[in-house]
């Protein structure tokens, strides 16, 4: 009896254990059956790597690139080498990885019949980008090294992420042989959401920010520029003495020694809190891409360090995507839409995926963005009247980054301030020299060929 007694309890635990089994794993599949499907070793759903089924549309429908074992890419010359770095090449050398983020979404898979409901052709993705953008963009950095993006601050939607070079995925370069002038370096980068810079004088925006926080008065204040200023016995320079500055004109003509003076007054531990507050040394995953990290440390930071991290030098780095949300977040009152690629995805005449929009945590003080939004207008209007566009406000500061001795990184970033066209941008050209001039008219060509698009859809 007793032996029976223990055979009962044995299997009576054996039972437990497999019920809890069985149960752990329905949850599971419930959970993560889509995930499970749509891994790249399937050989339901993808061939040497590659998704069976699927189209990428752009914002206005037109045909990106069809998944299927040829990889059917666009008509366009211009628009597959504007899109190169979202879509993928057909090496793998770029992966396609918005598509393997929603590859689950496209083959009309389901938990009852799983891969068997999957239709010929496929489903269809359709991005928040616009072809016209990406190829105007693309058209305008003319072989030049670096990124171009333009969002949406009122929404999230991403209507242009460009980086430079590129190629055409039909016509793939030979670097070894078609590279000797370096016209190819990095191309495999996408620099708009993989590469960080010195953002140089763009990051005064961090600066100020952080100060009109901590030091209460600021914006009345004035300055006195003689060209430069010693901190700890070593110098901070500035192009030219400017004289006496309101602390508007101190931005507009990018007074370094300016900047000098606040970066040590505003402190190491307001300018680290506002640069964690725009989420700049994070990584933010955008549609099954997930943006580098940029930098700011100022943990061994002397005096003359801190003062050049708040001009954007020292070991600042900043991502485009990430600085151009701050962007938004400054034309918003100090939040801003959280960026996103994907509008929607359709498979089986159905919406199987269809975005949302969701605000970012506070970036700055409501005040503050709204004395920036004033200040960057008057940049506008002061020094870069060749970005103006009749019938809107544009606000925006320029950058010019030293890196090492050689050569100089120009930045543009900012905003149109209007309801109609709510529109963050950053423009990066790498050994470009002047922000003011080499990245502004990229800004307002790419600016103008978004706010046609959002024209065109009212």
């Amino acid at each position: 009896m007793k032996s029976i007694a223990k055979r009962t309890g044995f299997a009576l635990i054996l039972a437990c254990v497999l019920l809890f089994g069985v149960l752990a794993f329905a949850i599971r599949y419930f959970l993560f059956a889509d995930r499970w499907v749509s891994f790249t070793g399937n050989p339901h759903v993808y061939t040497n790597g590659k998704l069976n089924t699927g189209e990428i549309l752009d914002r206005s429908g037109e045909v990106l690139y069809t998944s299927a074992s040829d990889q059917t890419y666009s008509n366009s010359t211009s628009l597959r080498k504007a899109t190169l770095h979202l879509i993928g090449d057909k090496a793998g050398n770029i992966p396609p990885r918005i598509l393997r983020a929603y590859a689950s979404k496209l083959f009309g898979y389901d938990k009852l019949n799983g891969t068997a409901a999957m239709e010929t052709g496929g489903g269809e993705l359709r991005l928040t980008i616009s072809a016209q953008a990406q190829a105007v963009a693309m058209q305008a950095m003319n072989g030049r090294k670096g990124a171009v993006g333009v969002y949406n601050y009122r929404t999230g939607e991403i209507l242009c992420a460009v980086s430079s070079p590129s190629f055409d995925p039909l016509d793939p370069p030979n670097l070894e042989k078609d590279n000797r002038d370096g016209r190819y370096d990095g191309v495999y980068i996408y620099r708009f959401f993989h590469a960080s810079y010195t953002p140089g004088s763009i990051f005064k925006l961090t600066t100020l920010a952080a100060a009109l926080d901590a030091v209460p008065g600021l914006a009345d204040e004035s300055f006195t520029c003689t060209g430069e200023r010693i901190v700890n016995g070593e110098k901070i320079t500035c192009p030219k003495a400017h004289g006496q500055l309101t602390l508007r004109d101190a931005l507009a003509q990018s007074c370094n020694c300016t900047f000098a003076e606040i970066a040590l007054r505003t402190g190491k531990s307001a300018l680290k809190g506002q640069a964690e507050a725009e989420r700049l040394t994070e990584n933010i995953e955008i549609d099954g891409i997930t943006t580098i990290r940029g930098h700011f440390d100022l943990s061994d930071a002397s005096d003359n360090d801190l003062a050049w991290a708040g001009i954007g030098q020292y070991t600042d780095l900043v991502n485009p995507c990430q600085y151009m949300v701050y962007m938004g977040a400054i034309a918003g009152g100090g939040t801003a839409a959280e960026p996103c690629l994907v509008a929607s995805a359709r498979s089986g005449g159905r919406e199987t995926y269809a975005a949302r929009t969701e605000q970012t945590p506070r970036m700055l003080s409501e005040s503050a963005a709204r004395t920036l939004r004033e200040f960057m207008r008057y940049n506008v209007t002061k020094m870069y009247s060749g970005v103006d566009i009749p019938g809107v406000e544009v606000c925006a500061k320029s950058g010019t980054a030293e890196v090492g001795s050689d050569y100089n990184t120009a930045t543009f970033a900012g905003f149109i301030a209007d309801s109609d066209y709510p529109l963050a941008f950053i423009v990066v050209v790498e050994e470009g020299g002047a922000g003011s001039s080499t990245c502004a008219p990229i800004a307002k060509t790419v600016l103008q060929a978004c706010m046609n698009v959002l024209d065109g859809e009212r």
